[in-house]
């Protein structure tokens, strides 16, 4: 079997958590009467510090169902240019909600430039222009390295959103490797946000599945939403079963896959072929370029796998390693072996 460090959602179950979506006590959540949903949605709340939370089927529809519940149709999405919502989501709120998508330039660890977010949130009396909706920030950032968005700008923001009256989301498909790298809690982290989508079957290595949180008046309108997009599922409770296992038994370990990111990095910087910036590896995910003139992503990719390695891309120069649940160090020390047969044969 290769190595894969395409994607921390390439997790399989723990043993934990097949033995409890065996084992889970089910009902129709579509009547609210799975118990083991249920105690998933109260879970998530309680360590994200909302009042409620929701099972959806993904983050791209935790995401969705969270803008369709905050903001009117023709309304803006604030978001940065690399962001997920933006780049990986098939534009879902444009199309279902008939909502406009305002960028910003992405900065290095994944903040957007506060003048112009404050700017893009203002209300303007033309009839020419959409009016902002919703602001939203990704933690931790996934185009930007899985770098993590500091509390004190989270603040700043938050002041601008109050200041015009907006709702403030939070795509935190990896928050708690944010959580785990800053040795603070999800709730600390969700505080600043209106909302906030949490993926688990990323690092935390649920087959599937993920929580919306925020007001019960929010939870009542994503509800809403998640229905109309299909995501009304019945027995929903062997999904939820495993998420309640990765909330409970998964986050801590997350500190062993940033542990493996950065020897990953440090080597690849050690490569005059690499162009890596390692302030921006705080977490799980590896993110580098290659010198064009000696190759293509295509090509590295092609040479890893041939060295029983797998590895991904973003579409244009970068590449990306992401480690997760199931990779051990004689893993990495393998990756590391195959990257220098490969980097030092060129």
């Amino acid at each position: 079997m290769p190595i894969d460090l395409r994607s921390d959602t390439v997790t399989l179950p723990s043993p934990e958590m097949r033995r409890a979506m065996a084992e889970a006590e089910l009902g129709d959540d579509v009547y609210g009467e799975d118990p083991t949903v249920n105690r998933l949605q109260e879970l998530a709340a309680e360590l994200l510090g909302k009042e409620a939370a929701l099972l959806v089927a993904s983050g791209t529809m935790g995401n969705l169902v969270a803008l369709l519940a905050h903001a009117p149709r023709g309304a803006k999405v604030i978001l940065g240019d690399e962001s997920h919502i933006f780049n990986y989501e098939q534009g879902g709120a444009a199309v279902v909600g008939g909502l406009v998508y305002h960028t910003l330039p992405t900065g290095r660890f994944g903040e957007l430039p506060l003048e112009r977010l404050a700017s893009a949130a203002q209300r303007v009396d033309d009839a020419h222009y959409a009016q902002p909706g919703v602001i939203c920030l990704e933690n931790t950032h996934n185009r930007c390295g899985g770098t993590i968005i500091p509390l004190d700008y989270v603040a700043q923001v938050r002041a601008i959103a109050d200041r015009e009256g907006l709702p403030l989301h939070l795509d935190g498909a990896r928050l708690p490797n944010a959580a785990v790298a800053l040795g603070c809690s999800l709730r600390e982290l969700a505080a600043p946000f209106d909302s906030v989508q949490l993926d688990l079957s990323k690092g935390l290595a649920a087959p599937v599945g993920g929580v919306v949180a925020g007001s019960r008046a929010f939870i009542a309108r994503a509800h809403r939403a998640r229905k109309l997009l299909g995501g009304g599922m019945r027995q929903a409770g062997v999904i939820a079963a495993a998420g309640i296992v990765a909330l409970e038994r998964m986050v801590d370990r997350l500190a062993e896959d940033h542990a493996h990111a950065r020897r990953l990095a440090e080597e690849l910087a050690a490569f005059p072929d690499v162009r890596i910036d390692l302030e921006t590896v705080q977490t799980n995910l590896v993110v580098f370029r290659l010198d064009p003139a000696r190759w293509t992503p295509q090509r590295f990719i092609a040479a890893m796998r041939e060295q029983g390695v797998l590895l991904g891309g973003f579409g244009d120069d970068r590449l990306r390693f992401a480690t997760h649940y199931g990779i051990t160090r004689a893993d990495i020390d393998a990756t590391l072996l195959a990257l220098r047969r490969v980097l030092g044969a060129a």
